[in-house]
C-alpha cells in the first residue's frame, strides 16, 4: 500500500510556507518536502524547495500566492513528489483567528469562506493571507479536501472568568472581544506530549506550556484543556516578544496619542513592529541579543532581564490558578535552543519543587525530540519538546477528509 500524504500551507501576506509529509510518521521525522515561498509581489522573488534533503531554489519574480505556488508544485514534480504524483489525502490549511465562529478545525466547504471573511477585523495582518492561500490552493487541487486549522481554536473552551475581559459587556459582544489566545496549534501538541513523558493519563496532568520564538505565549493546561493563555483579542498581548511589547498599560496608547501625536496606525507599527526585545536592544533575534549581552550592551542586559521578569510572572500566576503543577514545557525557536533562557527563567525556584539540571540543560548536541532537563529529584518537571504545529495540522487535516 502506497504512504498516503498530506499538505500543509501556511500563507502570508508575501509568503507561503509549506510541507508535504505522513501524518502518521514520528515527530522527529523529515517531511517528504518543505519550502516557502517569498517577496511575493515584488521585483524579485524566492521559491525553495528541498526534497528529501537536497535544496532547489528559483530567485524570478513571483507575482502572486497563485504564481509561487504553481512554480512550487512543478518543481516538485520535476522530482515526481508534485501533489499530483502523491497520494494526497487532504492539504491543511493554518489560519491565524477563528474568533467565536470557529473552535475547531473545519473542512472548507459552503460558506465557510464567507465566514472566515467577516473576522478579518480581528487579524486584518493574517486572515486575508490566509484566505487567499485556500482559495489559491483549492484552485490548484479542486478535488482534495481542505481544511482550516485555527490557531484560536485550542482556547475557545477557556474559563468564561480567563476568557473575558472587565470592559462593558455590550461593547464587547458587539465587537467580538475578549482573550482568543494563539499558538494553539503548537500548545495542544506540546501538552498532549507531556503526559506520556510523565507516566501519568492527560486527564491527571496540570501543566505550563511555553511557546518561546520571535513571537512568544505561554499557557495553563490543565486535564487537557486550556484554562489560561497570554495572547488575547491580538497576538500583541502577553509575554515580550521579538518586536511585539506584550502586556502593557493601555493609557501608554492614549499618551502616545495625546503628547506625541502618534496616529492609531504609528501606534500599531511601534507596538508591533518596533518594541519587544528589538525596541529595548536594537535587535530581536536571540543570538545576536546573546551576543551584545556578553560584550557588556547594557540595553542588551536589560532587555533580557525584562523579557525573563514577565516571563516568571506569568509562569508563577499560571501556577497559583492550576493550583499546582506537574510539568513545565518549553518549546519553539528560543524555547528550544537558548539554554540562558531556560535557565533565567527556572532559576531560584526551588521552594516550588522546581530543580533545573544545568548539565541536561545545556547539553544540546546531539539531542533529539523530547528531553527532561530538571533533576531527578524534581518534583515539578521541566521539558524540552521541540514543537511540529505541521504535523499536527496534517493530523487535523486528514481526521477531517476521511
Amino acid at each position: 500500500m502506497s504512504t498516503q500524504y498530506a499538505l500543509v500551507l501556511n500563507s502570508g501576506s508575501s509568503s507561503i510556507k509549506f510541507q508535504v509529509l505522513d501524518p502518521n510518521a514520528a515527530a522527529t521525522d523529515e517531511p517528504l518536502v518543505s519550502g516557502l515561498v517569498e517577496k511575493i509581489g515584488e521585483p524579485t522573488g524566492l521559491v525553495r524547495v528541498k526534497i528529501n534533503g537536497e535544496k532547489q531554489e528559483d530567485t524570478s519574480a513571483v507575482a502572486s500566492h497563485a504564481v509561487g505556488l504553481k512554480r512550487a508544485f512543478l518543481m516538485m514534480s520535476e522530482k515526481n513528489v508534485g501533489p499530483q504524483d502523491l497520494d494526497l489525502i487532504a492539504v491543511g490549511h493554518r489560519v491565524v483567528h477563528g474568533g467565536e465562529e470557529f473552535a475547531a478545525p473545519q473542512l472548507v466547504e459552503g460558506d465557510v469562506i464567507e465566514r472566515l471573511k467577516k473576522l478579518i477585523p480581528l487579524a486584518p495582518l493574517h486572515n486575508p493571507a490566509n484566505i487567499e492561500g485556500i482559495e489559491t490552493a483549492q484552485e490548484l487541487l479542486p478535488n482534495v479536501p481542505h481544511v482550516a486549522v485555527f490557531d484560536t481554536a485550542f482556547f475557545a473552551n477557556m474559563p468564561e472568568s480567563a476568557a473575558n475581559y472587565a470592559i462593558n459587556r455590550e461593547v464587547a459582544k458587539e465587537y467580538g472581544i475578549r482573550r482568543y489566545g494563539f499558538h494553539g496549534t503548537s500548545h495542544e501538541y506540546i501538552s498532549q506530549q507531556v503526559p506520556s513523558l510523565l507516566g501519568k493519563e492527560p486527564s491527571e496532568v496540570k501543566q505550563i506550556t511555553l511557546h518561546l520564538g520571535n513571537g512568544a505565549s505561554a499557557s495553563a493546561v490543565d486535564g487537557g484543556r486550556a484554562v489560561d493563555t497570554t495572547m488575547g483579542l491580538t497576538p500583541l498581548a502577553g509575554l515580550v516578544m521579538g518586536t511585539r511589547c506584550g502586556d502593557i498599560d493601555p493609557g501608554i496608547i492614549f499618551h502616545l496619542s495625546r503628547s506625541a501625536g502618534m496616529s492609531v496606525d504609528d501606534i500599531d507599527t511601534l507596538l508591533n513592529r518596533k518594541s519587544g526585545i528589538k525596541g529595548l536592544s536594537g535587535v530581536n533575534d536571540f543570538r545576536e541579543l546573546e551576543t551584545l549581552v556578553n560584550d557588556g550592551d547594557a540595553n542588551a542586559k536589560l532587555a533580557f532581564d525584562v523579557y525573563i521578569h514577565t516571563l516568571r510572572r506569568f509562569i508563577g500566576s499560571y501556577m497559583l490558578n492550576l493550583g499546582g503543577v506537574d510539568a513545565i514545557t518549553f518549546t519553539a525557536g528560543v524555547g528550544e535552543n537558548d539554554v540562558n533562557v531556560r535557565k533565567a527563567a527556572m532559576a531560584n525556584l526551588e521552594a516550588f519543587g522546581i530543580k533545573l539540571d544545568d548539565s541536561r540543560n545545556a547539553n544540546t548536541e546531539g539531542v533529539h525530540g523530547a528531553r527532561e532537563i530538571s533533576t531527578d529529584d524534581s518534583t515539578v518537571k521541566v521539558f524540552v519538546v521541540p514543537t511540529n504545529e505541521e504535523l499536527a495540522i496534517a493530523r487535523y487535516a486528514v481526521k477531517l477528509a476521511k
